[in-house]
């Protein structure tokens, strides 16, 4: 193997380990990313359509409220509005987190929020379109708010749950990382420290051998020239060029390298 050729590996083995660790890193950072996103598509968006919900179901009960003998009469149009626009918002809202499903059990709390909705929705209505009495509102209206808003709050918490507990293990993933990626940069520092301490001193020992073998030619061929340099390149060429002119008959003076 030619001393081009042992170079070449040796470069190429230095660039994969740089290669490699810059790819590890890459790797595991987007990992984390990727992790980081999930948190964020899954849970957040429930976040958002449960307080969005939350807002339409108290619109929905402003106006309720606006139906009830007491308040002002001259209010029943932008009460049935506000009715027709908060529950459309709560709808879809709803219709977004049945497609959103992601936690165990959230399926369930969703389907009873549908049902407890859908009751509240029927008396809601009847009571805007009708109107109402106090009774009605406060013994049968306002335990069907409280309880979808408890089945909302239930989806939310849930999910917020659901948030905390990846957010710990990201934290534990990222620590666990981050060790691998230090192990991994010592790993690939102590390869390349070995590299540099050996590779060179494997090319300046070769030539060093072959500058004493080149000396010792001189000496044994009667050529007593002192070769002042300590560049081992430089010894070889000088003991060629001088043993060039011993045996061509030009002298054992040594010439100047071109």
């Amino acid at each position: 193997m030619s001393l081009k050729t042992k170079l070449t590996l040796g470069l190429g083995f230095l660039f994969l380990i740089i290669f490699g660790l810059a790819a590890y890193n890459s790797f595991n950072i987007q990992q984390l990313s990727r992790e980081a996103d999930r948190i964020l598509k899954d849970n957040y968006d429930t976040l958002v359509y449960c307080k969005n919900m939350l807002v339409a179901l108290d619109d929905m009960r402003t106006a309720v409220g606006a139906r009830i003998p007491g308040a002002n009469p001259d209010t029943a149009a932008s009460a049935a509005q506000l009715f027709r626009d908060s529950a459309s918002m709560f709808g879809k809202n709803l219709a977004a987190e049945k497609g959103n499903i992601t936690e165990v059990h959230e399926n369930d709390y969703v389907l009873e929020l549908e049902d407890s909705y859908n009751r509240y929705l029927g008396l809601s209505a009847a009571i805007v379109q009708n109107g109402g009495s106090a009774s009605l509102y406060f013994n049968d209206f306002v335990p069907e708010y409280l309880s979808v808003r408890e089945k909302v709050v239930q989806v939310n918490d849930l999910n917020m749950q659901a948030i905390e507990r990846k957010n710990s293990v990201a934290h534990k993933d990222a620590s666990t990382m981050i060790l691998s990626i230090a192990a991994v940069g010592a790993l690939c520092v102590l390869l390349a420290f070995l590299y540099f301490w050996y590779f060179p001193f494997y090319v300046s020992n070769t030539l060093s051998y072959l500058a004493n073998k080149a000396r010792e030619l001189l000496r044994k061929s009667d050529i007593d020239v002192e070769i002042r340099t300590r560049d081992e390149a430089l010894v070889l060429l000088q003991s060629i060029t001088m043993l060039e002119n011993r045996l061509t008959g030009r002298g054992n003076q040594p010439t100047s390298p071109r």
